[in-house]
């Protein structure tokens, strides 16, 4: 089985993450993946140095994130350059880690994907879990965490989909707005339900 874990930004979703990992599950994380498929001398970096210049590649042989980011942010063309050149690439890294996880004879197996739903990548899991939080509690804990104004946390919530969405399009939702034992407790009544 294919869990594709996934959650709002400050919904707690790497804590769950975290949790599975512990359990044992072999977890494919789309986060670390992306910054996988642009190390120095990868073919998806080469596209990108091609597409954007010389200027995005730092002295070491790393993405300038910064500069890419900067290019990106304004530019709904460069944007989708650039998201044509490196989704197809995290994507395909993503498939070839979850098939050597099956060959190595894991029965389940957690993909955590932040944007499963925006990236409309459903039909790589077989099951979905959505790591859910109440607005007020994802609005203080975002502001905190990432030492934002409320203005600006507002704006990274408001770029994703809502919780709401979320949460239908799942097979099970964990509500991480109490403790971490009470998540814990949440998360093996699911797994014990899935097996």
């Amino acid at each position: 089985m294919i869990i594709g874990l996934t959650g709002s930004i400050a919904s707690g979703k790497s804590t769950v993450s975290k949790m599975l990992e512990d359990l044992g599950y072999p977890i494919i994380d789309a986060d670390l993946v992306a910054r996988k498929v642009v190390e120095p001398g990868s073919e998806t970096l080469k596209e990108i140095e091609a597409l954007f210049g010389s200027e995005v590649i730092r002295e070491d042989g790393t993405m300038n994130r910064e500069k890419v980011g900067a290019l990106i942010f304004s530019d709904p063309v460069k944007r989708k350059q650039m998201n044509d050149i490196i989704h197809p690439a995290i994507r395909a890294e993503m498939l070839r880690q979850r098939s050597a996880f099956m060959a190595e004879g894991h029965q389940t197996i957690v993909m955590d994907i932040p944007l499963l739903f925006e990236s409309k990548l459903q039909h790589f899991v077989d099951k979905i879990l959505v790591v859910s939080v109440t607005e007020d509690n994802q609005l203080s804990r975002l502001m905190e965490r990432n030492g934002l104004n409320e203005k600006d946390a507002k704006a990274r919530i408001g770029s994703q989909l809502p919780m709401s969405v979320k949460e239908e399009g799942a097979d099970a939702v964990i509500y991480n707005n109490g403790t971490i034992e009470e998540t814990a407790q949440q998360l093996t009544k699911i797994l014990k339900q899935w097996q």
